[in-house]
């Protein structure tokens, strides 16, 4: 009986996964009612790792390579089985294969906008999205953890998952590179890099190593957005502070040529821009000159031609300047003292 019982008996002498690009993560040899023959074949390729669970409980792991499975090759089945019984098969294992390739462009967003704190602005609001790469690390780990006895486990019934934790850690990231808000969002090199810090560990804990992230776009409230640009604009032209003085004029000419013309025309945005470049003329001049500091004199000539209607006339748009919050108070005062000295 029992001879004919071992006739019966389907034996499985190869086991392998060839890996369809399907986003699969982990697949369950299909075993039916076929047992593992003694010195069967198991075969793990590059880029896969091989689990065998018996009893419920992970008994080896396998990485690259082709084994012969005996007592010598998995001695932990060996207390488990006992495998030289004549007719008695080795025994009846599930074998999951893990994908453990880079698993690519996995996208990650924010639905609505979070909340997030900065020590720069208090609270801010952001929408951002981008993509990342991970792959399985510790298929022991994400076999308890995650895909658990499924046939087929996937990037798609991850995703959520995954997402979820990015989005639960951008405050976390963000808080703890000490970084400000606005030189992150300004380099989304260092925004990514922060992320993958902070989410490093968070994927380790199922199984998971994070291999990379971008951060593709970051969206502000439109204030925050208009600070953020002037930051960008001041970027550019560096410590010249000459082009300092011109940058704040032509943020200033719109708003000059509005309230200049008031009733409209063409006179009147004539007005306004005339003003905007006088001011900015004068603005330079006037710089250069205490850049220059003693290291030469004005001319007597040029102190001849500032008029005191002039100068008044430059200390209102500088108030202008200071209430709308494009000089700052330090910066109105220094060039109110230099003005003031010319009407001595």
């Amino acid at each position: 009986m029992a001879l004919m019982d071992f006739i019966k008996k389907q034996f499985i002498d190869i086991i392998q996964w060839t890996e369809a690009d399907d986003g699969t993560l982990a697949w369950r040899f299909p075993m039916a009612d076929m047992e593992i023959q003694y010195g069967a074949s198991l075969t793990v390729r590059e880029s896969q790792m091989a689990v065998f669970v018996n009893e419920g409980k992970v008994a080896d792991v396998f990485g690259p390579g082709m084994y012969k499975l005996t007592t010598q090759t998995i001695p932990v089945l060996t207390y488990l089985k006992n495998w030289d019984k004549l007719f008695e098969s080795p025994f009846k294992s599930d074998v999951y294969f893990f994908s453990t390739r880079q698993q690519i462009d996995q996208k990650w967003g924010t639905p609505q906008p979070i909340t997030i704190r900065d020590k720069d602005f208090g609270a801010v609001r952001l929408r951002a999205f981008g993509n990342y790469n991970f792959r399985v690390a510790d298929p022991k780990l994400f076999h308890t953890e995650i895909s658990g006895t499924r046939d087929r486990y996937t990037t798609a019934d991850l995703d959520g998952q995954l997402r979820g934790l990015v989005l639960q850690n951008i405050s976390n990231a963000i808080a703890s590179s000490d970084i400000a808000f606005l030189d992150l969002a300004a380099n989304q090199l260092a925004f990514a890099q922060a992320l993958v810090t902070q989410l490093t560990p968070e994927f380790a804990k199922i199984g998971l190593k994070l291999e990379g992230m971008t951060v593709q776009n970051v969206s502000l409230p439109e204030e925050l957005q208009k600070i953020l640009d002037q930051k960008i604009g001041m970027g550019m032209v560096g410590n010249d502070m000459g082009k300092f003085m011109q940058y704040q004029t032509a943020q200033a000419i719109p708003k000059f040529a509005e309230g200049a013309g008031g009733g409209g025309g063409i006179a009147g945005d004539a007005m306004g821009l005339g003003a905007g470049v006088a001011l900015g003329q004068v603005l330079a001049q006037n710089l250069q000159q205490g850049l220059q500091g003693n290291a030469a004199p004005a001319a007597p000539a040029a102190a001849a031609a500032v008029k005191p209607d002039d100068v008044m006339a430059t200390l209102e748009k500088l108030g202008d300047l200071k209430t709308k919050g494009i000089l700052t108070q330090e910066e109105f005062e220094a060039k109110k003292a230099e003005l003031l000295k010319k009407l001595v």
